[in-house]
């Protein structure tokens, strides 16, 4: 549960913060026997981890330039090239990157990772790629979201796209279900400082306690930093219904997809989002 929200979080001291939280999941995400959500070997055997909404937004991603934004110890961003893509991944934590670049030598996939905070992509990403891609639990981290989609759209080449795929804001406000507990701004982007002792992957692993920063913001705020960073909104998709639970808390229906409930009926647990870059002028 939040414990309070902080209008005045230094950002450098937030960054640093999450950094050490994500190198704390870095280091054990796939590592232990009872993490419910990686698995590394099968990874390594051919299993994929995208899932259809992605996919579907991507389009046919063989032969092009991708970069994969928050992109972890690299298990989506291989996925993506064992789809025909260059990938590129992003990850402001070493110890995700070093992993990542161990996992691509044992696929034997080609991949490149960096170590960066997507709020501060380095230039030598600028206007290489035709897809950016950033999913599930992204914009909870950033608390310049400006910042970032300058950043993506920096990357993309003219006519290139931004696809985006994350938990709703709806869903991150619900704490828990039975009983309901709404603890969480639906927007805003005020830092709301919490500690956590555990992680997604493995609920009953041990963890030390790690304070963390977090920013929610809404569909509106994300479509208009789209907007102001000079992006084009082609598509914005909220959906009631998804092939993952991102929180742990949601049920799951006889289709073996995961729903919020809301009366007689649910409330969106993703929303989906593809931007593009403008074409250059031409002249006749």
């Amino acid at each position: 549960m939040i414990n309070n929200s902080v209008n005045t979080e230094d950002a450098a001291e937030a960054a640093a913060l999450n950094r050490a939280m994500w190198e704390t999941r870095a280091r054990v995400h796939g590592s232990t026997a009872t993490d419910r959500f990686y698995d590394v070997e099968s990874f390594v055997a051919g299993r994929g981890t995208l899932h259809r909404l992605e996919r579907e937004l991507a389009g046919d991603v063989a032969d092009k330039d991708l970069l994969h934004l928050q992109c972890h110890f690299g298990m989506d961003t291989l996925s993506w090239a064992r789809l025909g893509a260059r990938v590129t991944g992003v990850d402001f934590s070493p110890t995700a990157v070093e992993r990542a670049r161990r996992l691509a030598e044992r696929t034997g996939l080609p991949a490149t990772f960096v170590e960066a905070d997507t709020q501060r992509l380095p230039d030598s990403l600028a206007g290489r790629f035709d897809l950016a891609v950033a999913t599930y639990g992204v914009l909870c981290w950033i608390g310049d979201l400006d910042a970032w989609m300058r950043g993506a759209a920096m990357a993309l080449r003219p006519g290139g796209s931004l696809v985006l795929v994350d938990l709703h804001p709806a869903l991150q406000t619900v704490a828990t279900l039975e009983p309901l507990v709404v603890d969480w701004p639906y927007g805003g982007g005020e830092p709301q400082r919490d500690t956590v002792t555990g992680t997604y992957a493995d609920p009953g692993l041990g963890l030390p306690a790690q304070d963390v920063v977090e920013y929610p913001h809404s569909i509106g705020e994300v479509v208009t930093a789209a907007a102001t960073a000079g992006l084009t909104v082609q598509h914005l998709g909220e959906h009631v219904a998804a092939e993952l639970d991102p929180r742990g808390i949601l049920p799951q229906g006889p289709d073996g997809l995961y729903r919020l409930p809301f009366g007689d009926s649910h409330l969106p647990v993703l929303y989906s989002l593809v931007a593009r870059s403008p074409q250059p002028h031409t002249t006749s």
